[in-house]
């Protein structure tokens, strides 16, 4: 039996839920599974950059992907930019990507009232990146920036008169969350006619020394109080794979999600029934893949990806 064929043999034997270290396959193993995808989804932060910072030989990997002709997106939960500023940032670390290769909860969200026909005002907790998009699809909105307690509460909830033309809550990161904010998005969606929309429900950023809350946080605390479930665009939502199949005609067997949250990115990947490899740049490491493969539970053991690898980088040598 040659190498290649003992190669194919054993990636084959692969499961959705085998957490192999990449790094143990022979470099012929790992070409050959270079070669079984075409299109490859990556997650931004904590596994192509962590802030302002490129993560070592990530630039060169994603360019080598896009050369070697495989389609590539970009695929973040972060609401608070719009593609172009994406873009801006991205080609500024070195990546060589345009417009095409970005898709942005922000976006979706924007594209997903556009494609319903919607006309009317939306109540944005959010950011500019999130308005931005919908002005990009000609969509009214109004909400962001600070909005808190004026007076005493009664005072406030007295003076609040809401919009009749919102049809619409969509609720991203905002560093202006409030109470207020929190009573107007209820009150909008009290009317089960109103479109409730999140962008994505990460629930938290660690960091060294504190925590910063995520988006999911914000909207858990929306869906509390107005005793209703949203639309969510961002992963591990299916939304996004109905996008790309329609837009992009990929085939999602042949199609590779990298990630860093095995409960985000790699989740998405089984949910759309893409590959999936894990990065232990970002949130989750070997340790967690490790405790996820031996749960019974099938909600937990669908959080192992296929393979991962200490960082994106280390594809590199292979490409």
């Amino acid at each position: 039996m040659s190498i290649l064929t003992r190669s194919f043999h054993r990636l084959s034997k692969m499961s959705k839920y085998s957490g192999t270290n990449l790094a143990s396959l022979s470099p012929a193993e790992i070409k050959q599974w270079i070669d079984s995808f075409d299109t490859v989804l990556t997650d931004c932060d904590g596994v192509i950059w962590v802030e302002n910072n490129p993560l070592p030989g990530a630039p060169d990997v994603i360019n080598r992907f896009i050369a070697n002709g495989k389609k590539l997106f970009f695929v973040t939960n972060n609401s608070t930019k719009t593609r172009p500023e994406f873009v801006e940032k991205a080609v500024k670390l070195g990546f060589n990507v345009t417009i095409d290769n970005i898709i942005s909860t922000a976006y979706l969200a924007a594209q997903y009232l556009k494609n319903v026909g919607f006309s009317k005002t939306v109540y944005v907790i959010g950011s500019a990146g999130i308005t931005k998009e919908l002005d990009a699809v000609g969509i009214r909105h109004i909400g962001i920036g600070p909005d808190t307690l004026k007076g005493t509460l009664p005072e406030t909830v007295s003076s609040f008169v809401p919009d009749p033309d919102v049809g619409a809550v969509i609720v991203g990161f905002d560093e202006h969350f409030s109470f207020v904010k929190m009573m107007k998005a209820a009150s909008y969606l009290n009317n089960p006619d109103v479109i409730f929309i999140g962008t994505n429900t990460d629930e938290r950023f660690p960091m060294p020394d504190r925590i910063i809350p995520g988006t999911g946080s914000i909207v858990q605390a929306v869906v509390t109080c107005s005793e209703r479930e949203p639309i969510v665009m961002g992963k591990p939502n299916p939304h996004i794979c109905d996008i790309i199949r329609k837009e992009y005609n990929v085939d999602p067997a042949r199609t590779l999600m990298i990630g860093d949250r095995c409960n985000t990115d790699i989740l998405l990947g089984k949910n759309c029934d893409f590959q999936t490899l894990l990065v232990e740049t970002g949130i989750h490491k070997a340790a967690d893949i490790e405790k996820y493969a031996t749960s019974d539970d099938p909600a937990v053991k669908a959080l192992v990806p296929d393979v991962y690898l200490p960082k994106l980088g280390d594809l590199l040598p292979y490409l």
